[in-house]
């Protein structure tokens, strides 16, 4: 059921749809499935206040490091790229 009918933003049609959302804290960075309101017109994601509270514990346990019950994804790496004719 939708908690929208219109997209707040641009107007746009609403469907329910599972997307994948990036979330950093600290050093570290998970990925999650989770379902979102999606506007089909300019992709704005509108999630449940559950899914919220989950984002929100989700930061601290990256924050503190608390991992342990999280599935390894292999490795990421921060690539500086130099300017132009650099």
């Amino acid at each position: 059921m939708l908690s929208v009918e219109k997209c707040p933003i641009c107007g746009g049609e609403i469907v329910i749809k599972e997307v994948d959302k990036l979330l950093r804290g600290g050093n570290h960075t998970a990925i999650l499935k989770v379902s979102a309101e999606v506007c089909l017109s300019c992709g704005e994601r509108m999630y449940s206040v559950e899914t919220v509270r989950k984002f929100a514990k989700i930061r601290q346990q990256l924050q503190r490091e608390e991992t342990q019950e999280f599935q390894p994804m292999g490795q990421s790496f921060r690539v500086g790229l130099s300017a132009p004719g650099g």
